[in-house]
């Protein structure tokens, strides 16, 4: 037999927290509280702009809560007031302090973008890419002090196979809603399991720099970086002063310098292999085929990029 509904608190800030707050509100849990980020300034205006994960909540008609920090008295006394039975995490963006991760009956539990211990940290999907992982996935935990070292309750994988950031990340939004929904109906049953420390590893926030495409990697770690950076912030390169962001590419068995444009299909040589673009975008311009970008633009064979 299913646990009843639950008296929650949602916590998630980006698109990939939308589904599981949709999720459980469809599942009839009782949303006391929706806390998100505070609205960010965006788009050419500069206007601000509330997260997904706020707008979502006021569409649904629940309660929002932004707060810059949960560090104060005030807003930790405001959180145990709540009275709740479980919180629910998901991206959220914020450190839980103590007192908010025992505030509620069940703790808080965050839904994490890996199959951990492997990729503890902010970037998961993106790091989980570049390493070549075949699989990854999600973990329903039961956060605690450190950086996502608590018992997992439940886990779900998915093939990573020639998905992009934005893609992986949008179908594990989907697995994390499912599963959350299903952990919390069975709950009482289902038996935690301590982290394996020592298999962790460490999936460091995407630096901008980062996204500048390595041709002294195999064609396949290039274009596992263009997965990796699609959409934000974008693999690159630069010619004469200009960036160009490559958001697919497809690998060739050709060989050349690494960085050396070999062909007039703007083959770029790797250190084993080549690439391809088969989507391109200059700076400040909309993105396109190769084909008609090499219409109006022309890199000349031997351009070392």
């Amino acid at each position: 037999m299913d646990m009843p509904n639950l008296r929650i608190a949602f916590m998630g800030t980006p698109d990939f927290a939308v589904p599981a707050l949709k999720a459980l509100h469809t599942a009839g849990h009782e949303i006391a509280a929706v806390y998100s980020q505070p609205p960010r300034r965006a788009g050419r205006g500069k206007k601000l702009t509330p997260s997904p994960v706020q707008k979502t909540a006021e569409e649904l008609g629940l309660p929002v809560y932004t707060p810059v920090s949960l560090k104060g008295a005030e807003e930790q006394s405001e959180f145990a007031a709540l009275n709740l039975d479980a919180a629910v995490v998901a991206a959220y963006g914020l450190i839980l302090p103590q007192t908010i991760l025992d505030a509620p009956q069940m703790g808080c539990l965050n839904i994490h973008g890996s199959l951990l211990p492997r990729w503890r940290g902010a970037a998961p999907v993106q790091r989980a890419i570049l390493a070549g992982d075949k699989e990854t996935g999600i973990t329903i935990m039961q956060m605690e002090a450190g950086l996502d070292t608590g018992p997992m309750l439940l886990k779900s994988g998915t093939p990573v196979d020639g998905k992009t950031a934005g893609e992986l990340t949008d179908e594990l939004a989907g697995i994390g809603a499912e599963l959350m929904v299903r952990y919390l109906a069975k709950a009482d049953k289902i038996k935690p399991e301590v982290q394996d420390d020592s298999l962790a590893t460490y999936a460091k926030k995407i630096a901008k720099q980062e996204a500048k495409l390595d041709f002294a990697k195999s064609a396949e770690d290039v274009e596992g970086q263009i997965r990796a950076f699609n959409p934000s912030p974008g693999g690159f390169f630069e010619f004469e002063g200009q960036r160009y962001r490559i958001h697919s590419a497809q690998i060739l068995e050709q060989s050349g310098q690494a960085g050396t444009v070999l062909d007039d299909q703007l083959t770029i040589g790797c250190e084993q292999g080549a690439i391809r673009p088969n989507v391109i975008q200059r700076a400040g311009k909309p993105k396109m085929e190769l084909r008609d970008f090499l219409n109006g633009t022309s890199i000349p064979v031997g351009t070392i990029v």
